[in-house]
């Protein structure tokens, strides 16, 4: 057998705007490229040069990636390239770190043989008394390269589409715009704090993107999955902005599963008319209909079916109580109390930062060691730009003080104390940690995933931190994944030889680390299955802030009162990642209170479907060998 994932897009019935769903954001990626590439062979072979508009942010890191691979592998030229990218903060030097000009340079243009002087960026120092006059010549300059003719796009949370908020103006052009709070508080782990983020940007307006012969808007992630639904069902509205695509007679939407979730074609295809009835269509048609109705599985009816467009499934499958038996059985079997078995396995969680393991399995993890398995977990990455600096400078007083107190080499710690103070005190806000404090911060989350561990009763010894290297920038953005990362977790596999994995399969993470990691394990399990003794299960399991879907469960670990309590404890060794002082009217508590809400929701909704009631579940879903 072999890991290699598989995957394929469909065109989602119902929607305004051509819009396709992709087994996974690689897959996706790797299309998008095919497209750009396509379009410059072609017009690189009749001697015309390409117009592309350019997004930056994490969605189409994938698609430079790939563009960057045909560049280098497949002799892709962009000598006949130009580009115009949609944006770049007010008030930015083009060298800063949060700049779109560096990140551009970092992520593409680096990387391939684009000429400096096709590629515009908007300057975003230019005094204010002169910007009306560049942003005018901004616009004439795509003029004057005849137009774009791909625009590609992302979108924002608030369906902002470059930095055009809502509200904007849909004749509106090149031009300085306030940032909307929502678009700020997005993009606070950036600048490492959200009084840290620009308010304006300069933006492509929108009459400029809808003038782009082609556009491509691409979504990845549950977080975008609610205003991809407006943009491409809902009304044509400037509270979205995206939704004037709609107008546009040449746009397609790209998304993958997590962001098509819900989309009415994706989510409910029942709806738009006839499928095919397979075992999942009917078990997540039946989960939905119990919604609706508000019924247990067991108390379903056939008017029930009718009055809910599902009249269709009665006929061809039914009657409307043995459908029902069927979806409870199901979902009956998907309730275990030893997930691992009762035979003693070796069990490996892979944890991408040092809490997720804990908030997301923290009571599994504490069923498995009492069942008696032998319980791995492997922290990816250090976690060590979570931290704040005020925990490094006072961790870095106490280790100082300790040495005093035991006269232990008191003298060299004072020198790395007076390097943490003199660091920290000059350091500008979104600016890189020097070495010291990065290793102090990652020293504290190594502490405290250790504490939080024994809460769990995972022994010292079967505790790995990997600190893989594409983690290692000390910003949000990451390296891609390489070679190294992938060897890291193969030599781990190799010698835990595990019978079951868990790896996070959050496909909301906004940045990336969880969808890395992901992909890096599957890598590696593609990699070692030969070296392996027999083929591990592998489950997925959810991080901080979404759930599985009842129907997406095929596992749910019960959890007793005792159960959730020391799932709790041990989420609250994680001090660094609370702090009321930085965030007033925040719940210290948050990320237990959060990871006790949503593991008693779940049981809450196996209960309402008229399986047992139980306090708290964590769900997972078995791999399917599909990327994320």
């Amino acid at each position: 057998m072999s890991f290699n994932p598989t995957s394929q897009a469909w065109q989602c019935p119902g929607a305004k705007i051509p819009t396709y769903v992709f087994g996974s954001g690689t897959s996706l990626a790797e299309h998008v490229a095919q497209i750009i590439a396509s379009l410059v062979r072609e017009r690189n072979a009749l001697g015309r040069p390409t117009v592309l508009g350019l997004p930056t942010g994490s969605t189409p890191v994938g698609t430079y990636r790939e563009l960057v691979r045909l560049h280098e592998k497949e002799n892709l030229d962009f000598s006949n390239v130009t580009t115009f990218n949609l944006d770049e903060y007010y008030g930015m030097a083009a060298d800063q770190l949060q700049s779109y000009h560096r990140w551009m340079q970092e992520h593409l243009f680096d990387h391939v043989n684009i000429r400096p002087e096709n590629i515009h960026i908007p300057n975003g120092t230019i005094p204010l008394e002169e910007l009306d006059a560049y942003c005018r010549d901004f616009e004439d300059r795509i003029q004057a390269a005849g137009g774009i003719d791909l625009q590609l796009l992302g979108i924002g949370r608030n369906g902002h589409i470059g930095f055009n908020e809502p509200f904007s103006i849909r004749n509106s052009r090149t031009r300085l715009c306030t940032l909307d709070p929502v678009t700020r508080k997005s993009a606070a782990s950036d600048f490492f704090g959200e009084e840290n983020v620009p308010t304006q940007a300069i933006t492509m307006g929108l009459a400029t993107i809808l003038e782009a012969r082609k556009v491509l808007l691409l979504a990845t992630g549950e977080h975008k999955s609610d205003i991809v639904r407006e943009t491409v069902e809902g009304q044509v509205t400037d509270r979205v902005p995206a939704s004037f695509l709609q107008d546009h007679d040449d746009t397609t939407i790209l998304v993958d599963r997590a962001a098509a979730r819900d989309l009415t074609g994706y989510a409910t295809p029942w709806l738009q008319g006839n499928i095919e009835w397979t075992d999942e269509a009917i078990k997540r048609a039946l989960l939905w209909l119990c919604d609706q109705t508000g019924k247990a599985l067991l108390k379903l009816d056939d008017d029930d079916f009718r009055n809910h467009n599902l009249h269709r499934l009665v006929r061809r499958r039914g009657p409307a109580a043995r459908l029902a038996h069927r979806v409870f059985r199901w979902m009956v079997e998907t309730i275990q109390y030893h997930p691992a078995g009762t035979d003693t396995q070796r069990v490996l969680c892979f944890s991408p930062h040092p809490d997720d393991d804990v908030i997301s399995m923290g009571g599994t993890i504490l069923r498995m060691n009492d069942d008696g398995h032998e319980v791995h977990v492997a922290y990816m990455t250090s976690g060590n730009i979570a931290v704040f600096d005020h925990d490094a400078s006072r961790v870095a007083d106490l280790v100082t003080e300790f040495n005093r107190l035991f006269e232990i080499d008191e003298e060299k710690s004072r020198r790395v104390q007076q390097t943490v103070v003199d660091a920290l005190a000059s350091k500008q806000p979104g600016q890189l940690d020097v070495d010291a404090v990065m290793r102090i911060k990652g020293l504290i989350r190594w502490s405290e995933a250790k504490a939080a561990t024994m809460e769990v009763r995972c022994q010292k010894e079967n505790l790995h931190f990997l600190d893989l290297p594409f983690y290692r920038t000390g910003t949000v953005a990451k390296l891609p994944i390489g070679e190294q990362d992938v060897e890291l977790i193969c030599e781990l596999l190799e010698k835990v030889q595990p019978t079951q994995v868990y790896v996070a399969g959050d496909l909301s993470d906004p940045h990336g680390t969880h969808r890395m990691c992901a992909a890096a394990i599957f890598r590696a399990l593609d990699q070692t299955y030969k070296n392996l003794v027999g083929c591990p299960e592998v489950l997925l399991y959810r991080g901080a802030w979404q759930e599985y879907e009842l129907h997406e469960i095929d596992i749910a670990v019960p959890l007793s009162p005792s159960d959730l309590e020391r799932k709790k404890k041990a989420i609250f060794m994680h001090e660094s990642q609370k702090d009321e002082a930085l965030f007033p009217g925040t719940d210290p508590r948050e990320f237990w209170k959060r990871a006790e809400d949503r593991n008693i929701d779940t049981a809450n909704r196996y209960n309402s479907i008229g399986l047992p009631e139980y306090l708290a579940m964590e769900a997972f879903a078995r791999w399917n060998g599909q990327a994320l």
